[in-house]
């Protein structure tokens, strides 16, 4: 997870792509939405396929109960 973070000062501490004020929960609503890995990267240039990829893995993890510790 050491492309996420959570941090007060960032949109509330809401979890973001580490270095960006991205929210997991845009990309997990773009993925939904039928956009593929692909356009969310065109759409956003600074993410990269692991950015997404990481997003998706800490919305499961998240989903599945698992405690997901995050860099501050």
């Amino acid at each position: 997870m050491e492309r996420i973070e959570v941090n007060p000062r960032i949109l509330g501490g809401k979890p973001v792509i580490k270095g960006t004020r991205i929210p997991v929960y845009l990309i997990i609503e773009l993925l939904a939405a039928g956009m593929s890995s692909k356009d969310i990267i065109e759409e956003y240039p600074e993410l990269t396929e692991e950015d997404v990829k990481a997003a998706v893995e800490y919305a499961a993890r998240m989903l599945k109960g698992e405690f997901v510790e995050v860099p501050a």
